[in-house]
C-alpha cells in the first residue's frame, strides 16, 4: 500500500499557503534546481508589444514553454524570430509569479539555419537590396583619379581613423580630409551613421567618401549590415569606398558600396594615387616622351636637309636657263646696236645737240656736225652745194 498523504504537514505554520507563497515557493525552488539552459524549440505565437518585449512559445511535438524576451536584451538582435522557426534560446528557468506559470526568461536566441538569425537577416535585407537594383555592378561608380577632397565617416576614437589619416598623409599628403564623426555601434549608432550620410550631401567639392570602422564581431559589425545604412551609402552623391571589420567581413554596406576596400588603410590607399608611384611614372614618361621628340626632330632635319638640297639644285638650274636666256637676248641685243653696224664700216652723224642726221636736206652748207665711226668720233663741216 502506497504511503498516505500527510495533509497537515501540507499547511504552513500561519495556516494554508496563500497562492502568492506558493508561486513564490516555486519560483525559489526552479531557479535554485535548474541553471540557465539551451533550449530547442519551435516560435509560436510571437508577439512584440509597445514596450519592446517580446513574448512567444517554444514547442515541440509534446509540449510547449512560455518564454519572454525582455527589450534590454532583444535589442541586440538583428531581426524578430518568426513564427515556425526552428531556434536556440538561452534563458533562465522561472515560473512567473502574478499567473503561476512556468517560463524561460530568455537572454539570446540564435537560428538553427546556418548563420542564425544574424544570417537570416542578412539574407532578407540582401534580397530587398537586390529587388531595387542597389547591388548591380552597373551602378557602381569610378573613384576619382586625383581626389582633392575626402570625408571620413567613422568614430572619432577609433583606430580606424588613424589609419586612414597615415596612410593618406603618406601616399597624396595635398588632399583635404573632413571627418564626419558618429558612432559605429550600439544603441543609436544606426540611427547616426546614417545621419552622417546625408551630410555628405552638403558638403562641398566633395571627391570620395570613405565609411567604416575596424574589426569586431558579428554583433559589433552588425550596424553596416543594416538594409537603412546600406541605402542611405547607396544614396550618397559622391563614390563611396565601404572599409568594415577585417578582410573577411562582408557586410551590406560593402556590397552597395561602388568600392569595397578589405580594411581602413586599404581603402584610404584605394582612394589616392601613390605620390611616389607617380613620380616615377612622370620620369618614365618623361624619357619616353623624349625620346619620341628626338627621332622626329632629327627625321625633320634630315627632311630639311633633303629639300634645302633640292631647292639649291632647283634655283641652280633656273640660274643657268635665266643665264642662257640672258646670253640670248644680249646677242640679239648686240646684233641690233649700232656700234655694231659701225663696225661693218658704216658712220652716224650728228648735229650739234645729238640729234642723227639721216637725209641730205638736213646738212646746210658749212654746217658743222659730228660724225661717229667705229673707233671714235671726228668733227665735220658740210660743204657748199655743186
Amino acid at each position: 500500500m502506497g504511503s498516505s498523504l500527510d495533509q497537515f504537514a501540507a499547511f504552513s505554520p500561519e495556516g494554508a499557503w496563500t497562492v502568492a507563497e506558493v508561486t513564490r515557493r516555486a519560483r525559489a525552488v526552479v531557479e535554485g534546481g535548474l541553471p540557465p539552459v539551451w533550449v530547442k524549440g519551435e516560435i509560436s505565437g510571437f508577439k512584440a508589444y509597445g514596450s519592446g518585449h517580446w513574448y512567444f512559445a517554444l514547442r515541440d511535438r509534446v509540449a510547449q514553454l512560455r518564454c519572454v524576451m525582455w527589450s534590454r536584451d532583444n535589442q541586440r538582435m538583428p531581426a524578430a524570430p518568426a513564427d515556425g522557426m526552428q531556434v536556440f534560446a538561452f534563458g533562465t528557468p522561472t515560473v512567473w509569479e502574478e499567473r503561476g506559470e512556468f517560463r524561460l526568461t530568455v537572454r539570446h536566441v540564435l537560428s538553427t539555419e546556418a548563420g542564425g538569425l544574424w544570417q537570416v537577416a542578412f539574407e532578407k535585407a540582401k534580397a530587398a537590396l537586390t529587388r531595387d537594383g542597389l547591388l548591380d555592378p552597373a551602378r557602381k561608380r569610378p573613384v576619382p583619379p586625383f581626389p582633392r577632397r575626402i570625408a571620413v565617416v567613422t568614430s572619432p576614437d577609433g583606430a580606424a581613423f588613424r589609419d586612414i589619416v597615415a596612410v593618406l598623409e603618406r601616399r597624396w599628403p595635398c588632399v583635404d580630409v573632413v571627418l564626419v564623426p558618429t558612432r559605429v555601434q550600439g544603441d543609436g549608432a544606426e540611427r547616426e551613421v546614417c545621419t552622417a550620410l546625408a551630410l555628405l550631401a552638403r558638403l562641398p567639392r566633395l571627391d570620395v567618401a570613405i565609411v567604416g570602422r575596424g574589426g569586431g564581431s558579428k554583433e559589433d559589425l552588425w550596424t553596416f549590415n543594416s538594409e537603412r545604412v546600406a541605402r542611405a551609402v547607396a544614396a550618397v552623391p559622391v563614390p563611396v569606398i565601404s572599409a568594415v571589420g577585417h578582410e573577411t567581413d562582408v557586410t551590406l554596406c560593402d556590397l552597395v558600396a561602388d568600392v569595397r576596400a578589405p580594411t581602413p588603410s586599404a581603402a584610404a590607399a584605394a582612394a589616392t594615387p601613390d605620390r611616389d608611384e607617380l613620380g616615377h611614372r612622370l620620369d618614365r614618361l618623361s624619357r619616353v616622351l623624349a625620346r619620341a621628340l628626338t627621332a622626329p626632330t632629327r627625321h625633320a632635319g634630315e627632311r630639311i636637309e633633303r629639300a634645302g638640297d633640292r631647292i639649291a639644285a632647283a634655283m641652280a638650274r633656273q640660274l643657268d636657263r635665266s643665264r642662257a636666256r640672258l646670253s640670248e637676248s644680249g646677242a640679239r641685243l648686240d646684233a641690233l646696236s649700232p656700234l655694231r653696224v659701225l663696225e661693218r664700216g658704216y658712220a652716224v652723224a650728228r648735229d650739234e645737240s645729238g640729234a642723227v642726221l639721216r637725209r641730205v636736206a638736213q646738212f646746210a652748207p658749212g654746217m658743222g656736225f659730228r660724225l661717229r665711226v667705229h673707233d671714235g668720233e671726228i668733227a665735220a663741216r658740210a660743204g657748199g652745194g655743186s
